[in-house]
């Protein structure tokens, strides 16, 4: 497939999709108590007219300036990357307010700017959001947060999307924290209070890379179950705050330990072109109880929203089931943060006959750098194709 392609400049456009929200209670900082205004950008090619436009959201990523969104510009798509109210700070995210907010950011784009057709683009975990809306916009069922409160999704009137793209993408926040939570520690409050043969980063460890299956098996079971007990206790938390009347009321705890996925070092592991050692933070060891690690700062419903292994409804797996439009699957070869078995178990789940799968050969999870050019081409390449070939490009 040629990765030549005309280069099309384009208008970057700032503008807020702003709606009510009724909750009961504010989880994020700033503004009027019951307006979201979500901070968006319409890439919109110079004299290239389309009834097509393809919508960008992460839970909290503000992915407006990366390449693939230039690149999809450039190669005279219309493009909106829409951030979520929890842009940057996952703390108390809740990921039924983030569909929400996808679904203000498809109305706008159907009845204000006009477009026909909107074609979902879930980037990284935008790909599990993406895959929730949808399943919700077909066919509504989430009346709750895991925690019992709103929004109710039935009541949102959410606009199904035409087509889906899932681009290095994961299986899920919950699914993917839970492969990189540290099996090791055993005290919530003291992370250095550790099983010594479950701590990936102690050299005294007796299971050192490559690791045997069984240490793998073992590992994953000692995961999930520290998710479990996180879970049980944040569930006893709101317990004890709604008997005592303070229904409303959060709790905000640390979470430490989430950056300890074998996958980072040892590379037959999930293979591929990644480097060992690494991970798409930097060193995994120091990510591992660094500020940024994911779900290290938390709230009781945030973490049953986005967390939870067993609670969390954004399940990219299973709402892949239940698609009833074309989806095209790209993973990148060298991505240290989606690897091939949630790009595999994406595509394998996807319920529509017309689906798609396709895997670049040497790409990063972003594409940054020169080196990366033309592993973004080829890309953006297929995708132009896909799109093409379902009638998604609309241009005249």
């Amino acid at each position: 497939m040629s990765t030549e392609a005309k280069k099309h400049a384009y208008d970057r456009i700032p503008y807020l999709v702003m709606f009510e929200d009724t909750s009961a209670y504010r989880d994020t900082y700033g503004g009027p108590s019951a307006t979201v205004a979500l901070e968006s950008y319409l890439l919109k090619p110079k004299e290239v007219e389309s009834d097509t436009v393809i919508v960008f959201m992460h839970p909290i990523g503000g992915g407006a300036y990366l390449p693939m969104m230039n690149g999809l510009a450039k190669a005279g798509h219309h493009v909106i990357y829409c951030g979520s109210r929890y842009r940057g700070v996952d703390n108390a995210l809740i990921m039924e307010k983030v569909v929400q907010d996808l679904g203000a950011c498809v109305r706008d784009a159907r009845e204000r700017l006009g477009y026909a057709k909107v074609v979902l683009a879930g980037w990284s975990g935008g790909g599990s959001l993406s895959l929730y809306y949808q399943q919700q916009a077909q066919n509504p069922t989430v009346t709750a947060t895991p925690a019992g409160d709103g929004p109710d999704l039935t009541r949102l009137d959410l606009i199904p999307a035409d087509g889906i793209m899932l681009l290095a993408a994961h299986i899920s926040r919950h699914g993917t924290m839970t492969e990189w939570l540290d099996a090791s520690v055993l005290d919530e409050s003291d992370p250095d209070v550790r099983d010594p043969e479950l701590d990936l980063y102690d050299p005294k460890n007796p299971n050192q890379p490559p690791y045997t299956e069984e240490f793998l098996t073992r590992y994953r079971a000692a995961q999930i179950a520290r998710n479990r007990r996180i879970t049980a206790w944040v569930k006893q938390q709101l317990a004890e705050l709604r008997a005592s009347g303070r229904e409303l009321e959060e709790r905000g705890f640390v979470v430490h330990g989430t950056m300890a996925d074998p996958r980072w070092l040892d590379p037959t592991v999930d293979p591929n072109d990644r480097t060992p050692g690494r991970c798409y933070l930097g060193d995994p060891k120091v990510v591992n109880n660094g500020p940024v690690g994911l779900a290290r700062f938390n709230t009781l419903r945030g973490w049953l929203s986005q967390w939870s292994y067993d609670d969390a409804n954004g399940d990219g797996v299973k709402c892949a089931a239940d698609l009833r439009i074309p989806a095209l699957v790209i993973g990148n070869t060298a991505d240290d943060a989606c690897t091939p078995s949630h790009t595999r178990r994406l595509y394998d789940a996807v319920g529509h006959p017309d689906k798609t799968l396709y895997e670049v050969a040497g790409a990063t999870h972003y594409y940054a750098g020169p080196d990366q050019r033309p592993q973004l081409a080829e890309a953006i390449g297929v995708i132009t194709s896909w799109l093409t070939e379902r009638g998604f490009t609309g241009r005249h």
